[in-house]
């Protein structure tokens, strides 16, 4: 399981451990949204994620009011918590420079940025924290590692590429 501010990177991490591992990679803003942006009934989308996380395995990329119900089956949790200034620069590159193969969104869902999305980007560590916390106590078995570079991302990378 996969998730963190946007323009961290976990989409493309997500993509690639798929490629390493041929394991099913599942992003949710991909059955969060329909066409346009439009958000998707919350209950249709929690079913959804439901049939996903029943799956033998899978790798889920994204952040949703569904943490736990990820968290519980997740053998192993990555939190991309990469500075703000960094997260803001990759997803202002996204706008121009898309990697094609990385299908992440719903049809017809362009690139864009709003400042709601923006001011979301800002607050996301002070939210995400209150419910991180408990989750790593009520789960204290499952692996978890928060990464906050390139550098240890290619640490833990290299740490899967060992167990495979």
């Amino acid at each position: 399981m996969i998730f963190g501010r946007p323009g961290s990177g976990k989409s493309t991490f997500a993509y690639k451990l798929h490629l390493l591992t041929g394991i099913p990679v599942y992003h949710l803003d991909k059955y969060f949204f329909k066409d346009n942006w439009q958000k998707r009934d919350p209950e249709h989308f929690l079913s959804i994620q439901h049939s996903l996380v029943n799956e033998p395995s899978w790798i889920i990329d994204g952040m949703s009011y569904s943490l736990e119900m990820r968290y519980q089956k997740a053998d192993l949790v990555l939190y991309f918590n990469y500075p703000r200034i960094t997260c803001y620069y990759r997803v202002f590159k996204r706008l121009f420079n898309k990697n094609p193969l990385i299908d992440d969104r719903a049809p017809n869902c362009k690139e864009k940025v709003k400042f709601d999305f923006l001011k979301y980007m800002w607050n996301f560590e002070k939210r995400i924290e209150k419910q991180v916390n408990p989750l790593r106590a009520q789960y204290p078995s499952t692996r978890f590692e928060e990464i906050r570079n390139d550098s240890h991302l290619k640490i833990i990378e290299n740490e899967l590429m060992e167990d495979i």
